[in-house]
C-alpha cells in the first residue's frame, strides 16, 4: 500500500493533529500519545478499504493508542479489529487482559470496549477493521478470543497472517472492480481463526472450505514464477490432497493448468510491453514465468493472443531506425 500520509512532509506543529484526524476519519476514534517531541514524530500510514473492510498499514515512532470509555460509548458501528505485528513487539490491553505480540502474531480486540495499544519500540503493524455484525459470532466467543496472542499454537494463524498482511497493502486489489469478492472469504477466514482458537472446530470447517479456493489462487499468484509449481506442491501447502484441490477448483470453474498458464502468459505479456521489455531476451522472460522451452512459449503466447511475443514487443517498443547517411552533393 502506498503511503497516503507521511509526516516527513508535514510541519512538526501540525503532525499530531493530522495523524489523529486521518485515523479518526478512516478507521476509529482514538487518543494518540506520541512519545517523541513534535519535531521527532515520524509516521507513515497507508489506508485502504474493500467493501465494509478497512485497512491501515502503519510505520511510526513510539506511540500509545487509547480507545477511551467515552469514545467506546459513542461507537456507531461496533467493530472487531485485527492487529498484525510485522516487526518488533506491541502490547494490547482490553477488559482486564493483555497480550504481547511478536512478529508473525496477531490479536483481535473490539471497538465497543476501551482498549490500549502500546508500541514502545515504534510501530510496524497492520490494522484491519471488520464490522462486528459481519462475523456473526457469539458474544462469549468474541469476548474469550479478544486480547489473546494468536500465534503458532493455532495452525491457521500463519495462513491468516500471510493472507491478511497482503490484503492490507494491496493497492491493485483495493481498486479492482472485483475487489468486493474478497470480503466474504476474508470474514470467513477470520471466523475460522477465532472459532478454532475457541476450540470449536465445527464452526471453523465451513469457513475454511469457503475460503480455500481464494487461498489457493492467492498462493498460485505468489509462486507463478516458480518452475516447480505443481498440483502436489499447492495441495501440500494447504494440507489437502491433490484430488481435493482439483475438486475445489472445479467447483469454481477453474482448470488448474489453464489457470496457471493464463496468468503466466499475462505476466510475460505485461513484461514484454513494459518499460524494461528490451532489457532481457524473450526466452529469458518466458523462463522467468515458468516457460522453460522458448519454442513452446512462443507458440503458446501466439495461440493465446494471436501475436508472437516478438511481434508484441516490437509493437510496444519499435526499434528506432538509424538515419541514413546523406550523399555528398
Amino acid at each position: 500500500m502506498s503511503p497516503v500520509l507521511d509526516t516527513a512532509f508535514i510541519p512538526p506543529r501540525e503532525r499530531e493533529e493530522v495523524v489523529r484526524n486521518a485515523v479518526w476519519e478512516s478507521l476509529v476514534a482514538v487518543d494518540i500519545d506520541h512519545r517523541p517531541a513534535a519535531e521527532d514524530i515520524a509516521v507513515r500510514i497507508g489506508l485502504g478499504a474493500v467493501g465494509p473492510l478497512r485497512f491501515c498499514s502503519a510505520r511510526a515512532s513510539a506511540v500509545t493508542v487509547r480507545r477511551t470509555e467515552q469514545l467506546a460509548r459513542v461507537d456507531e458501528e461496533p467493530a472487531v479489529f485485527l492487529g498484525l505485528q510485522m516487526t518488533g513487539t506491541s502490547l494490547v490491553v482490553q477488559n482486564g487482559r493483555e497480550c504481547v505480540l511478536k512478529p508473525g502474531e496477531l490479536a483481535v480486540y473490539q471497538s465497543i470496549s476501551p482498549y490500549t495499544l502500546l508500541f514502545d519500540e515504534g510501530v510496524d503493524h497492520h490494522f484491519l477493521r471488520f464490522p462486528r455484525a459481519a462475523l456473526a459470532l457469539p458474544d462469549h466467543l468474541l469476548r474469550d478470543t479478544s486480547t489473546v496472542t494468536l500465534g503458532p499454537d493455532n495452525p491457521l494463524v500463519g495462513l491468516a497472517f500471510t493472507y491478511f498482511s497482503q490484503l492490507a497493502v494491496s493497492d491493485r486489489l483495493h481498486q479492482a472492480a472485483h475487489a468486493d469478492t474478497v470480503v466474504e472469504p476474508s470474514v470467513e477466514l477470520l471466523r475460522a481463526v477465532l472459532t478454532t482458537q475457541h476450540g470449536n472446530a465445527g464452526l471453523a470447517t465451513a469457513p475454511l472450505e469457503a475460503t480455500l479456493s481464494l487461498r489457493v489462487k492467492q498462493y498460485i499468484r505468489e509462486h507463478l514464477a516458480d518452475p516447480d509449481l505443481s498440483a502436489a506442491r499447492i495441495a501440500a501447502a494447504h494440507d489437502i490432497s491433490v484430488r481435493h484441490l482439483y475438486a475445489v477448483l472445479s467447483r469454481s470453474g477453474i482448470s488448474l493448468g489453464d489457470w496457471i498458464r493464463t496468468r503466466r502468459l499475462a505476466e510475460c505479456r505485461r513484461e514484454l510491453a513494459g518499460p524494461n521489455g528490451r532489457l532481457r531476451t524473450i526466452a529469458a522472460i518466458g523462463r522467468r514465468w515458468g516457460f522453460v522451452d522458448a519454442t513452446h512459449f512462443s507458440k503458446t503466447f501466439k495461440r493465446a493472443y494471436g501475436i508472437s511475443p516478438r511481434d508484441w514487443r516490437e509493437q510496444n517498443h519499435p526499434r528506432r531506425e538509424r538515419p541514413g547517411k546523406l550523399s555528398a552533393p
